[in-house]
């Protein structure tokens, strides 16, 4: 019986896992053939997120240039690199481009094919557009993977989960409100993906609260106002009457920083320095385990600091008091925040130039506006003023920070689920929009038709209307018959509608904290409540507690997913080798 291997999921995480599955096989695998068969109700390559129906006025966040499937010498991992081209390239589109969802997935198709066509002869490949149900089968013999409308399973060797992401079931307030909105004639609108939402019930000209500020919310705009007929000249926002008022606030009050819009010139900074392999070694070896907020925050920040002040010592001397050898002398050994401040305070004397994470992370921290209007006109300036920012070379050691946090996720992802606040920091910072979409957001706000609620946003059923206030505003509310969760579901193990993770959560994996799915740090293996992984099942993607920034990422910046997808691809084919092995024998 010939080997088998089911992968769930044949998005970009899948085609990235098949992709190191042909680039390991002439190495590890030399059997007398394999079946792989791929799961997914959506199109091989694209999946669901970057399907070819849905709007073109949705953007990628990412240049294209920025964006690549393959690897390169700078990804830590024991399979061989096979490069190839990036987004812009395959496209022949300018690399500053922002393009549209529709091109990144004729993009992941054709790196699906092209990942197909490097297996060996000896491969069959079989699609299967189903949804898989549930997994059976005793931990060291054949799994049965079930699938929607099919009565026999597919018989797998081995399973891998690239799931991507999934629904989510509604949390007890999301049901409360839920309940509201039907119990008053009320829209309300639950975390969804934005291509995926109904919007048909956003009524024109009727106030709408949305809660959600990140890139959900930059679909949400896109789809509400380009996507009902109205249009930019220049930097004027011309409405079409169809589009509803879009009252928008969050936990921070503002919008995800600007991506940056300048090319990187010179040395980079020697990265890791404070936050390495022997750092989190040292984390993972504590007997008592570690906290976040007290033993890995504070790597961090000095890590993120060095990136900042290498930059501007080295390219903006001018800027700076003291030689660059002496900082980084006295940098590497101060340890308490105080007194890294005061080093800072005396070699940088331009508070602009001095990095403030605190304030870039919540920018409108006790900030207090005594009208709504100055608050509008407030948010404004900080909007221009981060756009400016983003755009100007001469503030080069911010682009040197997003490189410092590609590092830093690189290496936190060995720790495994450390909680929302490092990827709603990462995200904040480093998966902002595009400076385009942000001088749309400054034209809607001229136009009346966006308005900005405010930092720490509460939203209130009562009186039959939704409302909302920010203590950024104090006194001050809004009211509207239709919310919106701008926001992603949470892909947690317990709370996904995804059958086959529900089916798993019964069965007894072991979750994190977060409730994420648990794996082997090595392999991606799953793991069982008591810490056992499973010897055919691994999971990849951000339903785990290994979730890295995406299943594709920036040429030349270690891209741990790629690190992750060659460790699972050699596991499986060692596994699968030795399992041909024995059968021929």
């Amino acid at each position: 019986m010939r080997p088998s291997l089911v992968i769930v999921g044949a998005g970009p995480r899948g085609t990235g896992l098949i992709e190191r599955i042909a680039a390991n096989a002439p190495e590890l695998y030399d059997g007398s053939g394999l079946d792989l068969h791929l799961v997914d109700p959506h199109p091989p390559g694209a999946g669901r997120v970057w399907r070819a129906a849905q709007s073109p006025l949705l953007w990628m966040n990412s240049h294209a240039e920025d964006v690549t499937m393959f690897t390169d010498e700078t990804v830590d991992m024991a399979g061989p690199v096979r490069p190839g081209p990036t987004l812009h390239e395959w496209a022949g589109i300018d690399g500053r481009t922002f393009a549209d969802r529709q091109l990144q997935g004729a993009y992941l198709r054709w790196v699906h094919e092209q990942a197909v066509a490097a297996l060996p002869p000896s491969v069959s490949v079989h699609h299967h557009p189903r949804r898989a149900l549930r997994v059976s089968g005793p931990r060291e013999g054949r799994q049965r993977v079930w699938l929607e409308g099919r009565p026999r399973p597919l018989l797998a060797d081995l399973v891998v989960l690239t799931l991507g992401h999934l629904d989510a079931e509604l949390d007890d307030e999301q049901r409360d409100l839920a309940a509201y909105a039907r119990a008053h004639g009320l829209v309300h609108l639950p975390p969804d993906f934005t291509a995926d939402s109904d919007l048909s019930a956003l009524a024109p000209g009727e106030p709408v609260l949305v809660r959600g500020f990140g890139l959900a919310f930059v679909d949400l705009m896109a789809l509400l106002t380009e996507g009902r007929g109205g249009r930019y000249d220049g930097d004027t926002y011309l409405p079409s009457g169809r589009e509803p008022v879009l009252l928008v606030g969050s936990r921070r009050g503002v919008p995800y920083h600007s991506k940056i819009g300048y090319d990187w010139t010179g040395e980079r900074p020697p990265l890791p320095r404070f936050l390495g392999p022997a750092q989190i070694d040292g984390l993972l070896a504590r007997p008592a385990g570690f906290d976040f907020r007290w033993d890995v925050w504070p790597l961090v920040e000095k890590e993120l600091g060095f990136a900042h002040y290498h930059r501007l010592f080295t390219v903006h001397p001018e800027r700076t008091a003291m030689p660059w050898s002496d900082f980084e002398e006295k940098y590497a050994v101060v340890e308490v925040a105080a007194e890294r401040e005061a080093l800072v305070a005396s070699a940088v004397p331009d508070p602009r130039d001095r990095l403030d994470l605190a304030a870039l992370d919540r920018p409108l921290e006790g900030a207090r506006y005594a009208t709504h209007e100055a608050f509008q006109e407030g948010l404004r300036e900080y909007v221009e003023a981060d756009l400016s920012r983003r755009h100007d070379p001469r503030y080069s050691p911010d682009l040197a920070v997003f490189l410092g946090l590609l590092s830093v996720y690189g290496q936190l992802v060995r720790l495994g689920d450390i909680g929302g606040r490092w990827h709603g920091f990462f995200s904040c910072l480093a998966s902002g929009p595009p400076g385009p979409r942000l001088r749309q957001l400054l034209a809607l706000s001229r136009a009346g038709v966006l308005r900005f609620v405010g930092a720490d946003m509460e939203v209130r059923a009562e009186d039959g209307v939704f409302r909302a206030s920010s203590p950024t505003v104090p006194g001050h509310s809004v009211e509207a018959r239709a919310l919106v969760e701008a926001r992603l579901p949470e892909p947690t193990v317990r709370r996904a509608l995804d059958p086959l993770l529900r089916a798993l959560h019964a069965e007894g994996v072991a979750e994190s904290p977060d409730g994420l799915l648990r794996v082997d740090r090595v392999d991606g293996r799953v793991l069982d409540r008591s810490g056992r992984p499973h010897p055919r099942r691994f999971a990849l993607g951000p339903h785990t507690d290994g979730r890295t920034p995406g299943a594709f990422t920036r040429p030349r910046t270690g891209g741990p997913a790629f690190r992750q997808n060659d460790a699972t691809a050699r596991a499986a084919l060692e596994f699968l080798g030795e399992l041909a092995g024995r059968a021929a024998a």
